[in-house]
């Protein structure tokens, strides 16, 4: 587990090149991926399908707020839409958010986890039976347990993994439950995960 990215360490291992990368965020999640994704240029080649937690009686406005501040192309995913290179995807709020084998996305309403609906454990769990080792799983700030068995699944299937510094996170309580079923690859404050999605898209792409 590494514990610092700058992407110029000599003796850094080589990245795996992946085709895709999932983020899950609750409590604290705007702020934190604002600052993760803001590095991105325009260009930006690599799809990234994201789960903030949000209440679910409300049209989300995450999309239009994000497509204001970033580079790169950003909107709420469609039930069935082919997932598309350089561009970030926002689950829907009252919807799981799923990948299919095909490479679409998928909504459903079944039972909350944890509480949350879109819930990031099927959004990593169904990302990694779709992408396997070629796939990137984030984990963020957060409240509750969801996301710690999904950045499992990810690293069972061969994936990268990177869990925020919990001792850095707005909420520790979801980091802290990732660490505690499996080691991540990286465990990285916030400016250290953005230049490390830059880095895998460059050796990706």
């Amino acid at each position: 587990m590494r514990t610092t990215f700058s992407g110029t360490e000599p003796d850094l291992p080589a990245l795996p090149k992946v085709a895709a990368i999932v983020v899950g965020a609750s409590a604290g999640g705007v702020e934190a991926l604002l600052k993760i994704f803001k590095p991105l240029r325009r260009g930006f080649r690599l799809p990234i399908i994201a789960v903030l937690h949000l209440p679910d009686e409300r049209r989300s406005h995450l999309a239009d707020v994000f497509n204001s501040h970033l580079a790169i192309p950003v909107k709420e995913a469609d039930d069935k839409e082919v997932i598309a290179p350089g561009t970030l995807y926002f689950a829907a709020p009252g919807y799981h958010l799923s990948v299919e084998a095909d490479l679409t996305l998928s909504f459903s309403q079944e039972e909350r986890v944890y509480h949350s609906r879109p819930s990031i454990d099927i959004l990593f769990e169904s990302a990694a039976d779709a992408y396997g080792a070629k796939l990137a799983g984030v984990l963020l700030t957060g409240a509750n347990n969801d996301g710690a068995k999904g950045t499992a699944r990810i690293k069972e299937y061969g994936g990268l993994t990177v869990v925020q510094d919990p001792a850095q996170a707005l909420a520790r309580t979801m980091p802290e439950a990732a660490l505690a079923l499996h080691t991540p690859d990286f465990l990285l404050p916030l400016p250290d995960i953005a230049l490390l999605l830059v880095e895998l898209e460059r050796i990706a792409c």
